[in-house]
């Protein structure tokens, strides 16, 4: 598992870090407060953890994921799933949250759409 830090639009060598769990999706997580974003994980709770041992609050974390083929930002993770938020799926269901997520990722990743 190779988790990495997005803090500019990958490399290839980045993306080649960033595929090793699955070669052609990336799963990503960010802290939408602080405009954080990491990606590379098996599963979204890995980046999670990461993002709260550094100070990041779970009501800002959101996950999702890129698919490489077909350009697509996705806004799934199972870490999603929060009833005590109002979000009782593993889709972000709050527009605004969502959105955010979406502009965080299109920072790193241009060509890509919901």
């Amino acid at each position: 598992m190779s988790i990495i830090k997005i803090a500019n639009i990958p490399t290839a060598t980045e993306l080649s870090q960033l595929t090793q769990e699955y070669p052609s999706y990336i799963k990503l997580v960010a802290d939408i407060k602080n405009n954080i974003l990491y990606g590379g994980s098996r599963l979204h709770a890995d980046i999670e953890k990461i993002l709260i041992d550094q100070g990041s609050f779970q009501k800002d974390i959101w996950g999702g994921g890129v698919d490489l083929k077909t350009k697509k930002i996705e806004c799934t993770a199972v870490a999603n799933i929060r009833p005590s938020m109002g979000n009782s799926s593993m889709e972000i269901l709050d527009p605004q949250i969502r959105q955010e997520f979406i502009k965080i990722v299109k920072q790193y990743f241009p060509d890509y759409n919901e």
